[in-house]
């Protein structure tokens, strides 16, 4: 078998290699880590999904403003409804967890923001070239616009089921999450799977592959050009590397969760509901601990997001990452310190060129 890494997908993007950096939302996809990882031939990716609306306007300026290739802006498609019904039981958890962190009790109603429609409209007017989705397709009338604005769509998915809608609804290239993956799980559907749709990486790629005509991007587990060779063997066009851009010099993740990363292993991380609702991969901590040991179930998404953020907020500014969100895939023993975004996008590369015999 010939390995080609000037694959459709390189074509579809306009971009040089086959890799994409995962749009990871909550502040690590810094617009320098964006623009690094584009300059260098990938495809940067800019979470967006937790940024308003004029936040991601900046951030998209500000990736312009230092490379003309092509990135991507992430966004969630998602039921934002609210459930609080249960509320007063998860606060009995979060409670202790407030006061060590010198949370002060108070009564601020809380509420879950619902941005996709304002999010989406300056994605549009900022002439995007590629917007990706997680947990769903873009609405119809989305999809219809972004075609017309000559955007790219892809979507994340983590079953054959989810590949074959997405690509009926328009995407143009469709990203295989394995469960090896770090942060949320992309599963359309949370009823059906509660704990997310739990398949391999690599047992998934060949399936999603046989299945679809458009593009498809490895996820889950890969590092280096080791990965970026056995995921071209399986039919994958390219990859997506989320956890490996979380350590570089241009990451926005907290210094107290990069060092977690590089002191954790294959065997600490674990998939859990606690910090938002719906499931996630990421390390072992107290937070996790404590909610699992209580036994209460946490809320839906966004709600139990929205319910923890206080945690997570006072946690990050007290550099302890025993209540944080520590999302991570499982190959994290593979990780660098401190590695320019471009630099390891060449690394990929030259070794995936080194392992098929191309200089």
């Amino acid at each position: 078998m010939k390995i080609q890494f000037e694959t459709e997908l390189c074509n579809i993007l306009n971009i040089r290699y086959p890799l994409i950096q995962a749009g990871m939302a909550g502040g690590p996809t810094t617009p320098e880590l964006v623009a690094g990882v584009s300059r260098a031939g990938g495809l940067g990716s800019l979470g967006a999904a937790y940024m308003q609306p004029e936040a991601i306007r900046e951030a998209i300026r500000s990736i312009r403003r230092v490379t003309d290739r092509p990135f991507a802006v992430n966004l969630f498609v998602v039921d934002m409804k609210d459930d609080f019904s249960r509320l007063a039981e998860v606060q009995r958890v979060l409670a202790p967890m407030g006061e060590r962190l010198g949370i002060v009790p108070g009564g601020k109603e809380l509420h879950s923001p619902d941005l996709f429609v304002e999010q989406f409209q300056v994605l549009l007017e900022e002439k995007v070239p590629v917007v990706s989705t997680a947990f769903g397709t873009l609405p119809e009338d989305a999809a219809k616009e972004a075609r017309s604005a000559g955007m790219k769509v892809t979507t994340m998915v983590t079953t054959v089921e989810e590949a074959l809608l997405a690509e009926e609804k328009g995407a143009d290239v469709v990203i295989a999450q394995g469960s090896d993956a770090g942060g949320h799980r992309g599963t359309f559907d949370v009823a059906a799977h509660p704990s997310g749709a739990n398949i391999g990486t690599f047992s998934l790629v060949p399936q999603v592959a046989d299945r679809v005509k458009v593009p498809v991007v490895a996820a889950g587990g890969i590092m280096d050009g080791r990965g970026l060779i056995a995921a071209l063997v399986l039919g994958a066009q390219g990859v997506q590397l989320g956890t490996r851009f979380l350590t570089a010099a241009e990451s926005g993740a907290n210094p107290v969760y990069q060092r977690a990363l590089l002191g954790s292993t294959e065997e600490d991380t674990v998939v859990t509901k606690v910090f938002s609702g719906r499931p996630a991969r990421g390390i072992r901590n107290r937070f996790i601990e404590e909610f699992d040991a209580s036994g209460i179930e946490p809320l839906p998404f966004p709600s139990q997001n929205t319910a923890t953020g206080e945690v997570r907020r006072a946690a990050a500014a007290h550099n302890d990452a025993e209540y944080l969100s520590l999302w991570a895939g499982q190959a994290t023993r593979l990780l660098t310190e401190g590695e320019r975004a471009e630099e390891i996008v060449e690394g990929v590369m030259e070794e995936a060129r080194k392992l098929i015999g191309v200089e």
